[in-house]
């Protein structure tokens, strides 16, 4: 876990060149030259496209921040005195809509990407002095909480999660999230991590990954592919993605690709949620997140695929419970629920999103709040 720079620093550069999908993905996106290719005379002897971003379409955004209000405002109409902890912070289009929005509000931003940190950065400095960001996976908010200078209990008043891949990381190719184009088999949000998808499918073993393939991906062709996945791998290792997908072809019949979207889709969905640990990452991520809150706050989470959402459901239901033991004819002092929905089941997006930002259609959106009492375990 590694704090950043609070984003004081506005001409923070990027260490690499943003593809063309990605600056698609930020249409607003301005260039600078690079102070590290300047010549003599200040004349830039090789050109590297510095993005500054300032637009992006987040999912969802007017929902979170009209479920997010209430908590944000208790003490101040402009969120002085509030917290927000964005546990994904992404591109930072979420926390710069609410840094707008109100005006006294702070922001501790999460994220294990560091490309994700450059570009948020970029996109917040002009809130610099209300945002904190922290190269850490969202399953460490207590430990981010502590450092930032809050308690892990009962301290914030909002937290939101946007969960899954993001589409900058879709964006570009040599990060290997995509099947879409061929590029080394990585797949690790955090690239300071060790395990990556190359390292999965050359040397787990034929049940483990057909495991794997299955519980992440619910694949299920999963056994036949992991058989043919270690009988290629004696013969050349795997190193990139296209290799994958080619034998994904192979591998799947030809009526089942016919159907049910890429043949590849589910298999790279699962390699990439067993290399980064999310599921794991965020069982463990919503009970420290609810436990932050301080009564009367909120929290908020989009996922988009179904293996998320149920973890997000169970701990939600849990949550929305009461602790009474089940007999009692009466709710025993104390033992009441210490959240309440504020969504009926899952929100999905409208069909006006979806046209304006295809990533929307598969989300579904939760959110409690606390009601609690301070100092309730």
């Amino acid at each position: 876990m590694k704090p950043c720079a609070t984003f004081s620093d506005p001409h923070a550069r990027a260490s690499w060149p943003l593809p063309d999908p990605t600056l698609a993905y930020f249409p607003n996106a301005r260039f600078a030259a690079s102070g590290r290719d300047q010549g003599a005379g200040g004349v830039s002897s090789r050109r590297s496209p510095v993005v500054i971003v300032t637009s992006h379409i987040p999912v969802l955004l007017d929902r979170t921040v009209e479920l997010l209000r209430p908590a944000l405002t208790r003490h101040s109409p402009d969120g002085s005195g509030a917290v927000l902890v964005d546990a994904t912070l992404g591109a930072g289009g979420h926390a710069e809509r609410f840094l707008t929005e109100f005006e006294g509000l702070k922001v501790i931003g999460l994220d294990t990407d560091p490309d994700a940190l450059w570009i948020a950065g970029e996109r917040l400095a002009l809130f610099s002095d209300r945002v904190v960001a922290v190269k850490a996976r969202y399953d460490a908010i207590a430990a981010v909480l502590a450092e930032s200078g809050y308690r892990a209990g009962e301290s914030v008043d909002a937290v939101l999660f946007d969960l899954g891949v993001s589409s900058m990381q879709l964006d570009r190719p040599e990060r290997g999230f995509s099947y879409a184009t061929d590029a080394p088999l990585d797949m690790r949000m955090d690239p300071d991590t060790e395990l990556t998808a190359a390292d999965i499918v050359n040397t787990y073993d034929e049940g483990a990954l057909a495991d794997i393939l299955q519980r992440f991906g619910e694949e299920r062709f999963a056994r036949r592919i992991a058989s043919r996945v270690v009988r290629r791998r004696v013969v050349r290792p795997f190193t990139r993605t296209g290799e994958l997908v080619e034998l994904l072809y192979e591998a799947i019949p030809a009526p089942a690709r016919r159907s049910g979207g890429h043949p590849a889709k589910r298999t790279f969905q699962a390699l990439r949620i067993a290399v980064n640990g999310e599921l794991d990452s965020l069982g463990a991520a919503l009970p420290a997140a609810m436990s932050a809150l301080a009564p009367g706050g909120r929290i908020a989470v989009m996922a988009y695929q179904s293996l998320e959402d149920r973890i997000v459901k169970n701990a939600f239901a849990r949550a929305v419970a009461s602790r009474t033991p089940t007999g009692l004819p009466v709710e025993l002092p104390g033992h009441e629920p210490q959240f309440v929905a504020l969504t009926r089941g899952a929100e999905k997006a409208d069909a006006a999103e979806i046209d304006r930002n295809p990533r929307s259609a598969s989300v579904r959106l939760r959110a409690l709040e606390k009601v609690g009492r301070k100092g309730d375990s």
